[in-house]
C-alpha cells in the first residue's frame, strides 16, 4: 500500500466527517486526488464503513462484556452447520447489544462476545442466552467486565492511537 494511501486511512479514522478537501490539505495532496483515492480504497474494502464512536454510557449503556467461549471439541460438520445457522438465526431476532462476534484463539477459548448492556441484568440474560446452545461449553463461558460509568479511565475506545500506528505500517 502507498504511503499516501496510510496517510489518508490514518486521517479518515481520526474523523470521517471531514471533507476531502480538509483531508487534502492535511495529507498535503489536491482534493481530486483524495476523490479517486477513497474511492478506490472503498472498492478495494480498506475502507469497510465510515462511523463515529458514542460515548456509550451516554446512551444509557453501563457495561461493555467481553466473554470468551469455547465449541465444544466433538462437533460433526453437520453439527457445526446446525450451530452456526441457530447462532445467525438467534442474533437477527434480538441480540442487538452484541456488537462483535469472531472466532479466534487464546486462553483456552475459540470465540469472543463484546457486547453492551445497559444493567448487570441485562447481562445476566446475555449470559443465559449463551448457555441455551448446546454447542458451546457452558461452564467454561469467562467474561470480563468494564464499568462503562467509572470515573477513571486508562484508554477508552477510540482511534486516535490507531491512526497514529497505521502511519508506521509501511515502516515510517
Amino acid at each position: 500500500m502507498k504511503d499516501v494511501e496510510l496517510r489518508l486511512i490514518s486521517e479518515l479514522v481520526k474523523g470521517s466527517r471531514r471533507s476531502d478537501r480538509e483531508l487534502a490539505k492535511a495529507i498535503g495532496i489536491s482534493q481530486p486526488t483524495v476523490t479517486r483515492m477513497r474511492g478506490k480504497l472503498e472498492k478495494e474494502g480498506f475502507i469497510k464503513e465510515y462511523t463515529i464512536v458514542p460515548d456509550f454510557s451516554k446512551l444509557g449503556y453501563s457495561l461493555l462484556a467481553i466473554t470468551f467461549v469455547q465449541l465444544k471439541q466433538a462437533l460433526t460438520t453437520e453439527e457445526t452447520e446446525k450451530a452456526r445457522e441457530k447462532a445467525r438465526n438467534s442474533l437477527r431476532e434480538n441480540h442487538n447489544e452484541i456488537i462483535m462476534l469472531e472466532r479466534g484463539i487464546g486462553l483456552n477459548r475459540n470465540g469472543v462476545f463484546l457486547s453492551l448492556h445497559k444493567d448487570y441484568s441485562s447481562y445476566l440474560d446475555h449470559r443465559k442466552w449463551l448457555q441455551s446452545f448446546e454447542f458451546l461449553e457452558t461452564p467454561d463461558i469467562r467474561t470480563f467486565m468494564i464499568d462503562l460509568n467509572d470515573t477513571v479511565h486508562y484508554r477508552s475506545l477510540g482511534f486516535s492511537t490507531l491512526a497514529k500506528h497505521i502511519l508506521t505500517l509501511n515502516g515510517e
